[in-house]
């Protein structure tokens, strides 16, 4: 990896998002919550959520991750609370085809990952930019098992 191509990874954008992600943190009593970790990277997010009525109406997240997973996670965070379990599944997976087939941008709310694009090319740095989106709806999915 180039100077050059750092620069562009590391955009002061994607360095502006890593330092100001919301909801950063633990929800005392969610309804779900999950922790993933990137393998690659080591890289780990854990979401707490409360759904009521199929929409986030809580959230939390506690992200260890690299500027890019935060920057990833700090996009999430501003949108999240009010979201229905497709809505996230559907940004997440437009985003995954965003960075491995050079995709369209994922819709709005989300619509600012598009920052994230020239991650692309850095496969390796996949994971940990997927991770809060992972946690999220896995925690999703235990809050409404439990429900």
């Amino acid at each position: 990896m180039s100077d050059t191509d750092l620069i562009k990874l590391y955009s002061k954008r994607i360095l502006a998002l890593a330092a100001d992600i919301p909801h950063h943190g633990r929800l005392d009593t969610p309804g779900g919550t999950s922790k993933q970790r990137s393998p690659l990277c080591g890289s780990t997010v854990t979401a707490d959520v409360t759904v009521r009525d199929g929409k986030i109406a809580d959230f939390a997240q506690n992200v260890k991750a690299c500027a890019l997973g935060q920057a990833s996670s700090a996009i999430l965070g501003k949108h999240v609370v009010g979201q229905d379990r497709t809505t996230i599944a559907t940004a997440r997976d437009a985003l995954i085809a965003m960075l491995k087939e050079d995709g369209p941008t994922p819709p709005a709310p989300f619509d600012e990952l598009e920052v994230l694009r020239p991650a692309r090319e850095f496969k390796n740095r996949h994971p940990s930019i997927l991770l809060a989106w992972e946690a999220t709806l896995a925690a999703m999915d235990e809050a409404q098992d439990a429900a």
